[in-house]
């Protein structure tokens, strides 16, 4: 039930006024001066605030700017019995959501209390929505305690609390992006818009107008104004992925950016101004780049004033169980199973394997098995040939000859699947992988 604090020092207006708040199904407070109206709100969790203007120990116009300074959601309705502009003009300055004449004006007081309210509980859900994505993608959230990503992991939070901007190096996979949104989450930009954009996604003219914008006419197509990533993240974060891709006069055009806060749109020739953090990614060696003349000298300076070079899975080896276990629970509950178990060669087995996708790929693997298990504990049988049969598991696992045969385990893992889809040709060739009539000639040549 929506709360309402009546802070009144007639007694008569107080109990005629919680009378008809109460018939409108609100839960009615009262208080009679300034301090003991801030008592109550201390005491309660109230939404809306009905204020007399003229109170014993204050002014309603005042008590505002204290109650919006503590309580900034609580909204407030001034009341008074002689309405002037000055005093109207300073309780909406001071954050009151109206400001009334008693009497004149009664018949507002109801329709306001439901907009007041109404405005309240918008409040509170962005608030709920703003802690659920900054907690979302806070850095406690980052999975790994290995010292190698600890360490990445304190000096992103260094630099997250700065204007400084970043680039993200490592192979594909490492999870750069996640890094970019805590970055940009930790940071006093965290209320502002973080915007992504993969430079390699776009063909030069469009990656432009992406990023910089255009005006209707300025190309064929271009029947109205386009703002741009750059003016639409203005105040908060641009991360650009893959930005060695990027060509080298869209590299000009954004060394002026992060140079001058300025840039044109396309078929524009008044400068925008931004104030825009830029953070870059990319699996590229940007200073082979350079010396190859694909990438500024000067760009790459610019952009890689603190540079992060995210770890790949085979320097994290320890946090793969990690990984597993929060990766097989998720994928659990999208796929309505349970997963209570890992086997121990399965887990060996992902931390013999090179990983060359990385964190990516780890999770596709853990979600194709949760799909192909028939029981609640994730086994070798569920994963792919090249894993099990991968060089470095290969040298780990049994003498046992058979065990060692690539033929006699990809025999095992197609009567695996099999089992799986209690027989389906086509489904088993799905989720293999392979083309159905390669699998009838596996399954003859075999004698499944």
């Amino acid at each position: 039930m929506r709360k309402v604090l009546i802070v009144d020092d007639e007694e008569k207006i107080r109990t005629l006024l919680s009378r008809l708040i109460s018939l409108e199904g609100f839960e009615v407070y009262q208080s009679i001066d300034c301090a003991n109206a801030l008592n109550t709100l201390e005491r309660y969790e109230i939404d809306v605030v009905l204020c007399d203007v003229k109170l014993p120990d204050g002014n309603g116009v005042e008590l505002t700017k204290l109650i919006k300074e503590k309580y900034p959601i609580i909204e407030i309705i001034l009341l008074t019995a002689y309405g002037n502009i000055p005093d109207g003009v300073l309780a909406i300055k001071n954050g009151a959501f109206d400001y009334i004449t008693k009497g004149d004006e009664n018949s507002k007081i109801i329709p306001l209390l439901h907009k007041a309210s109404e405005n309240v509980e918008n409040l509170k859900r962005l608030v709920q929505l703003e802690k659920y994505v900054g907690d979302k993608f806070s850095f406690s959230n980052i999975i790994g305690k290995s010292k190698v990503i600890r360490d990445v992991i304190d000096l992103a939070q260094t630099v997250a609390e700065t204007d400084a901007s970043v680039l993200l190096t490592g192979e594909t996979g490492t999870g750069k992006e996640i890094f970019a949104q805590s970055i940009h989450f930790a940071s006093k930009r965290s209320k502002k818009t973080f915007l992504a954009i993969n430079c390699a996604a776009f063909s030069n003219d469009i990656l432009e107008s992406e990023m910089f914008g255009h005006c209707a006419g300025a190309f064929t197509g271009a029947v109205k104004d386009k703002k741009g990533l750059l003016k639409e993240a203005d105040g908060g974060t641009l991360f650009l992925d893959e930005i060695g891709e990027m060509p080298l006069e869209l590299q000009a055009k954004l060394l002026r950016v992060i140079e001058t806060g300025e840039f044109f749109k396309v078929g524009e020739t008044k400068p925008i101004k931004t104030n825009v953090r830029i953070i870059a990614a990319t699996n590229r060696d940007l200073k082979k780049e350079i010396e190859l003349g694909h990438f500024r000298d000067d760009l790459f300076y610019r952009i890689s004033l603190f540079q992060l070079e995210l770890p790949p899975i085979r320097e994290r080896v320890e946090d793969i169980e990690l990984f597993v276990n929060h990766f097989s629970k998720i994928s659990g509950i999208n796929n309505g199973k349970k997963i209570n178990s890992i086997s121990t060669e399965y887990m060996q087995a992902l931390k013999l394997y090179e990983w060359p996708g990385n964190i990516r790929e780890l999770k596709n693997i853990i979600e194709r098995s949760v799909i192909l298990t028939n029981s609640n504990e994730l086994k070798t049988d569920t994963l792919p040939t090249e894993i099990v049969c991968s060089q470095k598991n290969s040298a780990a696992l049994t003498n046992n000859q058979n065990e060692l045969d690539i033929a006699n385990i990809e025999k095992r893992h197609i009567q695996n699947v099999l089992r799986i889809t209690k027989g389906n040709k086509a489904e088993t060739a799905r989720l293999l992988n392979i083309a159905l009539t390669t699998l009838y000639r596996k399954i003859n040549h075999y004698q499944l």
